[in-house]
């Protein structure tokens, strides 16, 4: 697919992972479903290094990856390295949402994106590591993102935190029956996924057991959780991706 897209900007990701190994499979799968070649997908380690200054007339779209950060998080609690990856995160999301550039957060997206909207954040609708059931609205049924999305689809999920009501800037495009704020659009361009469009089966294993003692589930249910990750094959999420790409190529 990378050989038909139009232009040469390249799409950048955000990503948050101190392990190695679930940050570089991360890098891999959005390569994979984006079908960018890696030198059209710039990765930025926030939590190695500060962000670099981004251009946005000079990238063709922003992606975020997932985090173990928690927004909603006190923010004593907060380390330096979190505060400083907020703290630049805003600074950009302020700018990509005020110019409505290309965006699309992947599940940590909807804590940075939901923070410069004022949304409650919270563990009101925290969703176990887990497939679950998606369903677009009308507006998601209608947005070209989503198009050739089926209306109802299985996605991975994994979150301690979630907005627990859309702000009124926000167009709520999916929801799930755990999850009431799935996937939601500011503007037209700017774009935030509670679940994980980026993942397979493989991938989300790998930080089932990356992420054991971050809380996600207790020590004694790694089985199960490992289980839940089973329940239901997951097809469809990657082609977000996908379509992302090719729409904002320049």
């Amino acid at each position: 697919m990378s050989a038909d897209l139009p232009g040469d900007k390249p799409f950048v990701l955000l990503a948050t992972r101190a392990q190695d190994l679930p940050a570089d499979e991360e890098y891999a799968l959005f390569l994979r479903f984006t079908g960018l070649p890696p030198g059209r997908l710039r990765r930025v380690r926030l939590e190695r290094d500060p962000m670099p200054e981004i251009d946005l007339d000079e990238v063709a779209g922003i992606l975020v990856g997932g985090s173990p950060f928690n927004a909603s998080d006190p923010w004593e609690e907060k380390s330096a390295v979190q505060r400083r990856v907020e703290a630049e995160m805003a600074a950009l999301v302020d700018e990509v949402v005020a110019r409505d550039a290309p965006f699309l957060g992947a599940c940590y997206g909807v804590g940075t994106l939901g923070t410069h909207l004022g949304a409650p954040i919270d563990g009101t609708y925290a969703e176990s590591i887990g497939v679950v059931d998606v369903s677009l609205s009308e507006a998601g049924r209608a947005d070209p993102l989503l198009a050739g999305m089926p209306e109802g689809f299985a996605a991975f999920v994994g979150h301690k935190e979630a907005i627990s009501a859309l702000p009124p800037a926000a167009t709520l495009l999916a929801s799930s029956p755990t999850c009431p704020v799935q996937m939601f659009r500011v503007g037209e361009n700017v774009y935030a996924t509670q679940f994980h469009p980026e993942l397979d089966l493989a991938g989300i294993v790998t930080r089932i057991h990356a992420y054991a003692s971050y809380g996600y589930f207790a020590p004694d249910e790694l089985d199960l959780t490992l289980a839940a990750v089973r329940r239901a094959p997951v097809t469809a999420t990657g082609r977000i991706l996908r379509t992302f790409v090719e729409r904002y190529a320049r």
